[in-house]
Formats: C-alpha cells, sequence, structure tokens
C-alpha cells in the first residue's frame, strides 16, 4: 500500500495562524514596512530593504510543519533535516514536538509506518524519499515550488542525454536533491560547480586544457557515480541551487556556453548546450531589493540577519559587503553591546567578535535585511536592539 502523502497542506491553516503569528510575526515591522520601510529613533535610522524574511516557500513550510503537529497529537512527527537553515526556527519546531533525525541521539532507521515524517523545504534524495516510501510513514512534503523547477529541468535534461551543471554547494540537502534526480535516468550524470574558479577549471577542461587527474582530485566529491568528463561534458545543461548568487549563476551559465561554443562551433551550440534560469524569485527580489537600497540610501552600515549555513543569506551579506561595512549576524543575540558585535564576516566560516562597529555619536544611518528563512520577529529584536544602543531617548519617529 503506497504512503499517504500531504502535498497541500493538511486543511488545518486557521488552526495554526494564531501561534505562527505568535511565534514569527511583528506588529513593528509591519509599521515599519507601512511608512515605507523606514524608522528613526533619536540619531538612529534604519532603512529596511523591500523584500526580506520569511519567503513564500519557506512561510508554507513551517505553515504545514505546525499542521501536520496539530493533525497527529498522538503520533511522533519527524523532519528528516532542518526544516530551513534558521536555529530560531528550527528550535521552535522541537519546543513543538517535532523531533528532527539529524539531532544527536535521532536515527532515520527508527522511523516506524505509524509515524509523521515532514520532508523539508529544500526537498529530499531520490534515494530517502523511495526509503520513507517503503517504510510506510505519512509524508508531509513542503519541497518548494522553486525547487521542484529545478527538478524538472534537470530530470529533462538527463531524458534528452545532457548532463547536469549545477551551480551550488555539493554538500547542501537542495543540491543533494536536485543532482539526485539526473540519476533517475539511465545514463543521467551531473557536476556540481561552486564558484567562477571551479566554472573556469571545468570550462579550460572542455576547451582541452584541462587535465583528467586534477579534474578527478577536484570534483571528485562533486560528480555523479561514473563521470567520465571526456564524454560526460560533450553536451551539458546548466542549472543551480535555488538560493545561489544570481549573477554568479549567470555568469557560470556564459562561461559554459562559451566554452562549448568554442570547443564545437556555433552551428553546433544548440545540440550541446542548454540552460535555463532557476534562481527563485523570492531569492532574486532580496538580492535586487538589496542592491537598490545600496543605490538609494547613504548608509554607515548593512546590518545582515539569518543562519550561517543560509545560502540565501550569505549571499546578500556578499553583496553588502562590496558597497558597505556589512556585518552578518546568526540572530540579534549576536548584537552584544553598542561597542560589540558578534558576527562571520563574508568568506569566511567562524565567527568573531568586532568592537567599536557602531558609531558611539552622532547620526547613523543603517541599512537591514534578513534571509528568507528568517521570522520577522527577530528582526524586530534586532531593531530594538539598536535603537537601545544609540538611544538618547527622543520618541521613535515614521519618516
Amino acid at each position: 500500500m503506497p504512503p499517504v502523502i500531504f502535498r497541500k497542506g493538511l486543511d488545518l491553516k486557521h488552526e495554526v495562524a494564531g501561534v505562527l503569528a505568535d511565534s514569527y510575526h511583528s506588529q513593528l515591522v509591519q509599521q515599519i514596512k507601512d511608512s515605507d520601510y523606514r524608522y528613526r529613533a533619536g540619531r538612529l535610522s534604519i532603512f529596511l530593504a523591500r523584500e526580506f524574511g520569511f519567503c513564500y516557500g519557506v512561510d508554507r513550510a513551517v505553515d504545514y510543519a505546525y499542521q501536520a503537529r496539530k493533525r497527529f497529537p498522538d503520533r511522533n512527527v519527524f523532519l528528516t533535516g532542518e526544516i530551513i537553515h534558521n536555529p530560531h526556527v528550527n528550535d521552535q519546531l522541537r519546543a513543538q514536538g517535532i523531533r528532527i533525525l539529524t539531532d544527536d541521539g535521532e536515527s532515520a532507521g527508527a522511523v516506524t509506518p505509524e509515524d509523521v515524517v515532514i520532508l523539508p523545504a529544500f526537498g529530499v534524495t531520490v534515494g530517502e524519499l523511495l526509503r520513507l516510501s517503503t517504510v510506510g510513514c505519512t509524508l508531509v512534503d513542503t519541497t518548494c515550488g522553486s525547487v521542484l523547477n529545478v527538478w524538472k529541468n534537470v530530470t529533462r535534461y538527463a531524458k534528452d542525454g545532457y548532463t547536469s551543471v549545477i551551480h551550488g554547494k555539493f554538500w547542501h540537502e537542495e543540491t543533494q536533491a536536485t543532482a539526485s534526480q539526473a540519476l533517475q535516468t539511465p545514463g543521467g550524470h551531473y557536476l556540481v560547480i561552486l564558484d567562477r574558479a571551479e566554472a573556469r577549471s571545468v570550462c579550460d577542461y572542455i576547451r582541452g586544457e584541462g587535465h583528467r587527474e586534477s579534474f578527478f582530485d577536484r570534483f571528485a566529491k562533486a560528480a555523479s557515480p561514473g563521470f567520465d568528463p571526456d564524454v560526460h561534458l560533450q553536451r551539458v545543461g546548466c542549472a543551480n541551487q535555488t538560493t545561489m548568487l544570481s549573477t554568479e549563476s549567470m555568469q557560470v551559465g556564459e562561461m559554459f556556453r562559451d566554452a562549448m561554443r568554442a570547443r564545437y562551433g556555433d552551428n553546433n551550440l544548440a545540440q550541446r548546450f542548454r540552460a535555463f534560469d532557476t534562481i527563485c524569485s523570492a531569492t532574486q527580489d532580496r538580492q535586487d531589493a538589496v542592491v537598490r537600497l545600496l543605490s538609494e540610501e547613504p548608509l554607515d552600515l548593512m546590518l545582515v540577519i539569518g543562519g550561517y549555513n543560509s545560502s540565501n543569506t550569505c549571499n546578500l551579506a556578499k553583496i553588502c559587503a562590496d558597497r558597505v561595512p556589512t556585518y552578518h549576524i546568526a540572530d540579534p543575540e549576536g548584537l552584544l553591546s553598542a561597542t560589540d558585535i558578534r558576527h562571520r564576516p563574508v568568506h569566511e566560516k567562524v565567527e568573531v567578535v568586532s568592537r567599536e562597529w557602531l558609531a558611539t555619536t552622532g547620526p547613523i544611518r543603517v541599512g537591514l535585511t534578513s534571509g528568507a528563512s528568517t521570522p520577522d520577529n527577530l528582526v524586530e529584536v534586532a531593531i530594538k536592539k539598536l535603537e537601545a544602543f544609540t538611544s538618547s531617548s527622543p520618541a521613535p519617529q515614521r519618516f
């Protein structure tokens, strides 16, 4: 008997709306949005990006998780892994009694047919879905529609004899799930490219300038089983992890287009190369909003809020860091004081504490954005902390 799979919610949206609002929404943030995304308190001026925080896919995934807990109060409810890359949200789900199978002490092998398993917004690999289906547990699928769109393109590439070149992080859950789609078709292959440097290395190989051993050394963990660059780079189709930096994904695509043209000529390009824009609209909108904010407002610094393992948040920080001093904090607790901030610098892998990050006198203009997995209530906490750090007691103003 096939497993029961809920893909469109569990008909309890209104029943969980109140707890979702209490846990993740913010009246202050809504008021600032209604005031042209600007807020002033004394010498502090805050400018919010016009798109930030929970995207539709994340909001939907969290909503479905709460509905699942409500629908099955007497059954074990598991997540295959973090539902999104935000520690606060995942802790809130744990507090609801939802267990995360990647946590210490949990085991995916312990899932029984009586249990409920939630598939996260990133999706899961074909193999993991098959294993859970074989167990016969109830499944709640929150996979984002933008991710499903990438899967369709990758599947089509494989069926038409193209290797999927995926701009993404091979260790990321979404990219692993996407790559597994290519293997559904006999003879299907994939190669995961992290950045322009890796793309350049592969494109050099396509042009006949690379070395086979060096290729395998570099991409051993990022290529499909049995991958042969001399065979499987003859026809390629580009896709990407939906949360990557959109400008870089486009550049990677153009690099591969140019390499295939150089190797096979203009007349054969259509038979050798394909590409689709698979950056999700929410990711694009948030990146565009940050670029707009940076171009329109003279800012003293930019604050980016979101998990350090959140790809879309890290890419927002990268965009900002090229223009203005930028501090990426995992959550408002990183705002230690008016003198100290705990953050992770762009391109670094560890947190640091920086001093004298906030001017102690005079007007200060702060830009603020958050990743697609960061709820508005955390943005509110950050704003209130900034206000406290800079307050000389005038009443808050909307512009």
